[in-house]
């Protein structure tokens, strides 16, 4: 044998074995005998569901096989798992890995329950969740257009492995397609089916893209900052702060109020959305700023606490809100300890709306003055920046601060952190101690203020006013809760008209009805206790009322209209007039309401 052909032999050797190398990396000879995929898109996110059925063409057992990320999509990968299909599906371990050859894919190793043999079969269900993977196109709409998006992606299942039969679907927001890739496709009201493709080869990569209408809220929470404060004392603080941004089309032009207030438009903003806090919630706020922001309502549920928000404007494409919301939780439910070691288990990120996109948070967990040997633990990879040191009250030398980090969350990083650490009860009694010396110096200085108070006489009109003070807090907060069980009213006449539900309904009006009572009378009380101090309040009290009774009365006759147009004695263009009436002088009479309250 010559020198050249004994060269060509050694090469052959060398590239079979980097073949053979490369094929066991990946988990051996598999092949997917049949692909299904479910792309999503009826939000902003990306959902697919891959339906896998792999068998084992070689001749040696497999206990692994390879995902790989497409290309055009690995920037947007946000999660991916994958679980056994059967009755008790079981989710399986999935980690990232490299394999030789292919250091420019984004690769993961799935382990299966148990090994493969050769000539076996078994089905997998792989999940991935992208973001920003739909673009608006063209990115910029008046407030009367609707919103049209492009999603690009590949054609086919992105496989390390030849697969013999896939399909894909594509679930669009709605049947408005504009174009679409049309390769052995199939459109079905709002969805496409591309497929079948027979006898993929690895790594098959073909333009998949659709643009198509899409106004379903395009919400990113560009910043969060989640503050967990552990006390031992029984209670956990929790605040976050939030910086949202309408990530869909660009309002193109001015915005008219009163055209959206009408309904005619701005169909792809966004007016408000859920937060979904622990069942445990307590003391909630929702501010900003400028302050309180009222504009919210609370639902208490069994498992859950569902807080609806309302910024303060709504929010178009490229437009922003800042925020914050807190809460207190009690520490037995999250707070376990044995002996001087505690583990503080909570979620990493709560549900802040419906198909979040979180571009970036960072949770910070305040622990009390003295803890040690802290140890995080999340089921997903996050930056552990350094601890930080935190004081407030009666603190000496700085409560730490776990800070950790993550970018790009959807609704599968709802997951439990465990934080473990150790503490020694003796230094409960710091604090205490702290507070006995406080009062004591304070009790000390009342009495010697006290003991140097010359005074000849009282001073009457200072008190009257202050007494007048806390009777107008309470007042304000009594209106306050009465304005807010007319929107009650709205929303329960709203899923009357829609679910024809008399009982249910009769039943909130009831509800609302006692409460009402309750709060007009506790008003009246309080404009007795008002008349004492000064007249003319009192009087300014009582036309607030009337007011009151006047709003009643056109909540009543709305009620009315809605029982008659659900029964059929009325048209529906008559009632639309009438409840435009009606509407109209409910809006008049909150206002005079609300000018009449500033001036007291």
């Amino acid at each position: 044998m010559n020198r050249v052909g004994y060269e060509l032999v050694i090469f052959g050797a060398l590239l079979a074995s980097c073949c053979t190398a490369n094929q066991g990396a990946l988990g051996g000879d598999l092949v997917n005998t049949a692909v299904n995929r479910q792309i999503d898109l009826t939000s902003q996110l990306a959902k697919f569901t891959t339906t896998i059925t792999l068998e084992n063409a070689g001749k040696t057992a497999t206990t692994s096989f390879v995902l790989a990320i497409d290309p055009s999509l690995r920037d947007r990968l946000s999660f991916i798992g994958a679980t056994t299909k059967d009755d008790d599906a079981e989710k399986l371990p999935v980690t990232q890995t490299t394999v030789p050859g292919r250091t420019t894919d984004i690769l993961f190793r799935v382990d299966l329950p148990k090994a493969l043999g050769a000539g076996q079969s078994t089905t997998v269900n792989v999940e991935e969740s992208y973001t920003h993977a739909q673009t608006p196109f063209p990115a910029q709409i008046t407030q009367a257009e609707d919103q049209l998006v492009l999603f690009k992606g590949n054609l086919h299942f992105y496989s390390p492995y030849k697969t013999q039969s896939e399909t894909t679907t594509v679930k669009l927001a709605s049947s408005k397609v504009e174009s679409h890739t049309k390769t052995k496709a199939k459109v079905e009201d709002s969805s496409i089916v591309y497929g079948p493709f027979e006898n993929v080869e690895p790594f098959s990569q073909e333009k998949l893209q659709v643009h198509y209408e899409n106004n379903t809220p395009f919400l990113a929470v560009s910043s969060l900052v989640r503050v967990i404060e552990v006390s031992h004392w029984g209670n956990i603080a929790v605040e976050e702060t939030y910086d949202v941004r309408h990530s869909g089309a660009r309002l193109k032009g001015s915005f008219s109020r009163y055209d959206y207030q009408r309904q005619l438009d701005g169909r792809s903003s966004v007016k408000s959305f859920k937060t979904i806090l622990p069942a445990a919630a307590r003391d909630v706020y929702y501010r900003d700023e400028i302050g309180n922001i009222s504009t919210s309502n609370l639902n208490e549920q069994d498992d859950a606490v569902e807080l609806e928000l309302r910024p303060r404007f709504p929010l178009f494409g490229g437009w922003k809100t800042h925020y914050y919301i807190g809460y207190n939780l009690p520490s037995y439910e999250y707070l376990y300890n044995s002996g001087d070691e505690y583990a503080l288990q909570m979620r990493f990120v709560d549900h802040v709306y419906d198909d979040q996109v979180i571009d970036d948070i960072t949770v910070k967990i305040i622990l009390p003055e003295g803890s040690k040997n802290v140890d995080l633990s999340v089921p997903f990879p996050v930056d552990r920046h350094p601890d930080e040191l935190h004081f407030t009250y009666l603190d000496t030398f700085g409560r730490p601060v776990v800070v950790a980090h993550k970018s790009n969350l959807v609704e599968q990083h709802i997951q439990d952190f465990t934080l473990r650490y150790s503490f020694q009860k003796l230094l409960l009694l710091q604090e205490p101690l702290l507070v006995v010396f406080a009062f004591y110096i304070l009790f000390f200085t009342v009495i010697v203020y006290v003991r140097l108070d010359f005074a000849i006489s009282k001073d009457e009109a200072s008190e009257s006013r202050m007494r007048m003070q806390g009777l107008l807090d309470q007042l304000q907060a009594a209106q306050d809760k009465r304005t807010s069980l007319y929107q009650r009213y709205e929303d329960a006449i709203a899923k009357f008209k829609s679910t024809k539900d008399l009982a249910g309904f009769t039943g909130s009006r009831k509800k609302i009805d006692a409460e009402h009572k309750e709060l007009s009378s506790t008003i009246k009380e309080l404009q007795g206790k008002l008349k004492l101090e000064s007249t003319d309040v009192a009087e300014k009290v009582g036309e607030l009322q009337k007011l009151d009774t006047n709003l009643k009365e056109q909540i009543g006759l709305s009620i009315t209209l809605a029982e008659k147009v659900v029964a059929g004695k009325m048209g529906k263009q008559q009632y639309v007039d009438n409840e435009k009436v009606y509407s109209a002088k409910r809006e008049d009479i909150m206002g005079k309401t609300e000018t009449l309250l500033s001036t007291l």
